[in-house]
């Protein structure tokens, strides 16, 4: 699962190392979340650039967006308590693309993967490294 920072990296540099990193997996076990999904659509309509918007519609349709569901929710209020508890929270959207990667059994692709490695169970690995 692509994370929105993964996911704006390719955008900005679609023939860069992490599409690259990307082409030598099969197109069907790359997705992202429908958070990632949001969080990319929102940037695009702030910045007002058609470009852009036109560059993550044609990345988003590329890619299986998956639907944020059942058992993603117990997954969230777990890390959330967790990370609170040991006074290491994370950001409010990483939060549910963590919950939701983790909920499927996904290893969660990110350029931020320091955020990412103080979920307990979650797979994470910074692209490219």
């Amino acid at each position: 699962m692509l994370d929105t920072n993964a996911l704006s990296e390719l955008i900005r540099n679609p023939q860069g190392a992490l599409a690259r990193r990307l082409g030598a997996i099969a197109p069907e076990r790359i997705c992202t979340s429908i958070v990632a999904a949001c969080e990319l659509r929102f940037g695009a309509l702030r910045k007002g650039s058609a470009p852009l918007t036109r560059r993550v519609e044609q990345l988003l349709g590329a890619l299986t967006v998956l639907p944020f569901e059942p058992p993603a929710d117990a997954h969230y209020a777990d890390i959330r308590a967790t990370l609170e508890r040991r006074g290491k929270p994370i950001g409010s959207h990483d939060l549910l693309i963590a919950a939701h990667a983790r909920s499927r059994g996904m290893v969660l692709i990110t350029r931020n993967p320091g955020e990412f490695r103080r979920v307990p169970k979650l797979p994470a690995e910074g692209w490219p490294d």
